[in-house]
């Protein structure tokens, strides 16, 4: 059982809210406030973020809802409406790329239409708008959104990672000492990767290059972690000529070379590929080179 109701400025009226009927005597200014009371109450319960994402629901319930389910798995929520997507709902999420956070730029529409002048909006500004009328179909699009982000930009930084290394050359197994230098070594802490910056900080941070290559059990491996002993090549890009034997020797461990920029990194972008026992050697690098 229901009933239609034609009134002139519908367009302005909330899906969910409270249907109030004003009888002889009340004060219409009041009831208003009551109306517009139940969406504040809404709206005051959860914290909008300077950085996050744009939401549109069907009700008022159905966004009370998705609101609390979005704050239980942190996804951070910009604004929220009501409604149809339309075209003004994809230039409001834009606001995401001027604010440099493009993964944001992303509408999460629960159980609503997508106009179609919103959608050549949204594709034309690269914008994201994913659709569901289950809270948990619309987590699953926006975590497998974000993976696919992450993995773009680990892709684009993964040159600029620097993990944290401390290797103990194996004197028995100097095979190369001058560039490119091969011998083999134990990795004392940390993890060893291909691309890994070596210095000698007890020799003013002598840079001796970088592991082109590395080898356990006469096969190539991409990392080695603490208790591994790896055959590893290490090739130098600068016209200097460091040589095992004659600037450094088996008595001198090697340091992975931390900066600033490649702890802020690896936070940034490779923390699922960090341990705990690699932070804490990065807490004791940064003794070691002084980053503050």
């Amino acid at each position: 059982m229901g009933i239609k109701i034609c009134a002139p400025g519908l367009e302005d009226a909330v899906a969910g809210t409270e249907l109030l009927v004003v009888n002889p005597g009340d004060d219409i200014e009041e009831l208003k406030d009551e109306v517009d009371g139940e969406f504040e109450s809404i709206l005051n319960n959860f914290e909008k973020q300077v950085e996050g994402v744009y939401v549109k629901a069907s009700t008022l319930g159905s966004l009370e809802a998705l609101l609390s389910f979005l704050q239980d798995m942190n996804i951070p929520v910009f604004d929220v409406g009501i409604g149809e997507v339309h075209r003004k709902d994809v230039k409001k999420a834009m606001i995401m790329k001027e604010r440099k956070k493009p993964e944001y730029a992303v509408i999460l529409a629960f159980d609503v239409a997508v106009n179609k002048e919103a959608k050549l909006q949204a594709a034309t500004d690269d914008v994201q708008i994913m659709t569901a009328d289950i809270i948990y179909h619309l987590q699953d699009k926006f975590k497998t959104y974000m993976e696919k982000i992450q993995e773009s930009k680990k892709t684009e930084v993964r040159q600029e990672a620097v993990f944290p290394v401390i290797l103990q050359i194996d004197k028995q197994y100097v095979f190369h000492k001058t560039s490119p230098m091969v011998f083999g070594c134990n990795v004392m802490g940390g993890q060893l990767r291909i691309g890994t910056p070596m210095c000698i900080p007890e020799k003013d941070n002598l840079s001796i290059g970088r592991i082109s290559s590395i080898e356990k059990d006469k096969k190539p491996i991409q990392v080695a972690r603490r208790g591994d002993s790896v055959c590893v090549k290490i090739e130098q890009h600068t016209q200097s000529s460091i040589a095992y034997g004659r600037h450094f020797d088996h008595t001198n461990q090697l340091y992975s070379q931390l900066t600033r920029e490649t702890i802020d990194t690896l936070k940034q972008h490779f923390k699922d590929e960090m341990h705990k026992e690699d932070w804490e050697l990065v807490i004791g690098l940064k003794k070691v080179f002084n980053i503050m």
